[in-house]
């Protein structure tokens, strides 16, 4: 089955949810973006591995899992997104060791954080972005922007967050607007790359069947 590569863009803070964030991901290439909720420790975990500027003085949950696999040759060869049910993505570990291939099932956030460890791929199939993904419809950057990974992380105290479950948007208020209204309020927040209300006014469209 045909796989897309897919490579992490940054984080916004998920404003309507406490202690969550907007992991994007954009297709590697391609126009599509994917944003994926994830609470403040999976994004901690993966943005430790982003910024050098973030030490931790011992190994994080996901360093001794590596370490681990590494002690015994296993290896990370990429991971996958491979199913969306209810506003919920599923992902898998593919990894190796003697040539032999074991598929190891996995939330998101902790796959991502695990690849990134590993340096391995990031994989999803047509399907979940043609359900989930958002496409940029506007200008483009002018080249004195930057299109590095927007993270912004460093000046939060992670040990004050408490450690919570895969995030989970809550009510949408956009289930009133009309369909021209959903349509230009998608619109601007993409331009405001506001990730979170893009996601929702996406669903909301396809629930409308628009």
């Amino acid at each position: 089955m045909k796989k897309i590569r897919l490579e992490i863009k940054g984080f916004t803070y998920g404003h309507s949810n406490n202690n969550a964030y907007i992991l994007v991901l954009r297709e590697a290439e391609g126009d599509r973006k994917l944003p994926i909720v994830i609470g403040a420790p999976e994004a901690q975990a993966i943005a430790f591995t982003l910024e050098k500027k973030l030490k931790t003085s011992r190994p994080m949950t996901h360093d001794v899992f590596k370490n681990t696999l590494d002690r015994f040759q296993v290896d990370l060869k990429e991971i996958i997104i491979h199913k969306l049910e209810d506003g919920l993505f599923y992902s898998s570990l593919i990894c190796e060791r003697d040539g032999i291939q074991e598929i190891i099932d996995s939330r998101t956030s902790d796959a991502i954080a695990m690849a990134q460890r590993f340096k391995a791929p990031i994989y999803t199939y047509p399907e979940i972005l043609e359900q989930a993904g958002i496409y940029y419809t506007f200008e483009e950057k002018s080249e004195d922007q930057s299109d590095e990974p927007e993270i912004d992380l460093e000046q939060e105290n992670f040990e004050d967050f408490e450690l919570t479950t895969e995030a989970k948007v809550q009510h949408n208020p956009y289930a009133n607007f009309s369909i021209r209204q959903l349509n230009e309020e998608l619109k601007k927040a993409l331009k405001a790359e506001d990730y979170e209300a893009a996601a929702m006014l996406r669903d909301e469209l396809k629930n409308r069947g628009k």
